[in-house]
């Protein structure tokens, strides 16, 4: 089966522009489109108050999807140098796996990507971690990339 369109999710970590390289890769062998996507939460009023006062004209660059914005243009440098031929951003508000899912299936992907972080910690064990809330939500193929250093 060949991939039309892969999603993978990025927060601007080094661990997920891994995920995002070998994603990209993928992509680029099998033609598809590669959507970079990036999940955020709003800021409470109070950080975001905080943050004003300290940075000032600045503030913007750590509110509303700005952050995400960023981490997606980043993640566009590593896909691109790793072989996607045609990249599409998505940043949306919400929790990572909801908004995962969602972008995954607006997108028609065929396959969404994830880094292993978290799989091991205790929270992700009690909790779910990304990895875990996508392979038992998604409705399309899930690859987890090997992202993180230890058990290699």
């Amino acid at each position: 089966m060949a991939y039309r369109t892969v999603l993978v999710g990025t927060d601007g970590s080094a661990s997920s522009f891994r995920a995002v390289s070998a994603a990209a890769a993928l992509a680029g062998a099998t033609g598809a489109t590669l959507v970079l996507a990036c999940a955020y939460l709003p800021m409470r009023e109070s950080t975001r108050a905080a943050a004003a006062d300290r940075l000032g004209e600045l503030a913007y660059k750590v509110s509303g999807s700005t952050p995400a914005d960023d981490a997606l243009r980043a993640a566009r440098e590593h896909a691109v140098a790793a072989g996607a031929p045609d990249v599409v951003l998505a940043a949306e508000q919400g929790e990572a796996v909801d908004v995962l899912v969602s972008l995954a299936a607006r997108h028609g992907a065929d396959l969404l990507v994830v880094g292993n972080r978290g799989l091991n910690s205790l929270a992700g064990r009690l909790l779910g971690s990304v990895p875990s809330g996508v392979t038992h939500r998604a409705s399309c193929d899930v690859l987890i990339v090997h992202t993180t250093d230890g058990g290699r």
